[in-house]
């Protein structure tokens, strides 16, 4: 989903809106497809016009919203979400494969972006979530990636499925303020840092974050697209000079 216009941004909002109306009428369950970071966004812009009708949003940084909560409607109804294991047939003389080369085997398929949720990656193996309407579709065709020859299964037990571990950092500051942290944990200079900002790159708790000064609280998640995700800690200790001890989780 390309969202480049405030024509394309107003029609967003309002998909979103029929959706939650549509749940809200008819007493449904109603999916979003997957939505990156802009598109969530959008959703936040307009959370308050339609919190009557009540939402959950799925787990991952590509995220699906279903309008409908269960104890109004009297019954559950799981997001139609699936996860595919990703190996090679012959992991000897497999590639090690990047987030890129996934995405870009799938995008080959024609399938469209909205239907995949996130990619975990390990050395030579992947891990897809997906709607599961396009599932069976993936299994039967996504038989290369790169040079590496995979074969496809759907994750039956989900406590199988590995969790991304974020790596610990404790850094030191001049103040919590989330264009310092971002230049210390990406190890970047404060102008490329404040270009993030320009760029609309930064996002907090899913939400686009102009503003450059804002102070950062415990459990914070922040992305910047095309660098990672970290979440904020807190405060650790302040040395006599004034500095501040803080501690990072980031996700690589």
């Amino acid at each position: 989903m390309t969202i480049d216009t405030e024509k394309d941004i107003g029609q967003f909002k309002n998909r979103l809106r029929d959706l939650a109306d549509k749940s809200y009428k008819q007493n449904i369950f109603t999916f979003t497809s997957f939505l990156g970071l802009p598109e969530q966004d959008i959703f936040w812009q307009i959370e308050r016009d339609i919190k009557h009708v009540g939402f959950t949003l799925s787990e991952g940084d590509r995220k699906m919203i279903r309008f409908g909560h269960p104890e109004d409607l009297g019954y559950e109804e799981p997001f139609p979400i699936v996860c595919i294991h990703i190996t090679p047939l012959l992991a000897k003389f497999a590639d090690k494969l990047s987030h890129r080369d996934f995405l870009g085997s799938l995008m080959n398929l024609g399938i469209d972006r909205s239907t995949l949720g996130d990619i975990l990656v390990g050395e030579k193996e992947g891990y897809l979530y997906c709607l599961d309407s396009i599932a069976d579709f993936i299994c039967e065709n996504l038989t290369k990636i790169r040079h590496t020859n995979v074969h496809c299964q759907v994750v039956k037990d989900v406590a199988k499925i590995p969790k991304e571990e974020p790596v610990e950092q404790k850094i030191q500051v001049a103040s919590e303020r989330l264009d310092g942290v971002i230049a210390k944990v990406y190890q970047m200079s404060r102008g490329d840092a404040l270009e993030q900002f320009r760029a609309k790159r930064v996002f907090v708790n899913g939400r686009l974050c102009e503003n450059n000064s804002k102070t950062l609280k415990p459990g914070d998640v922040v992305n910047v697209r095309g660098n990672g995700k970290f979440v904020y800690d807190g405060l650790l200790s302040e040395t006599k000079k004034g500095k501040l001890n803080i501690t990072v989780k980031v996700y690589k």
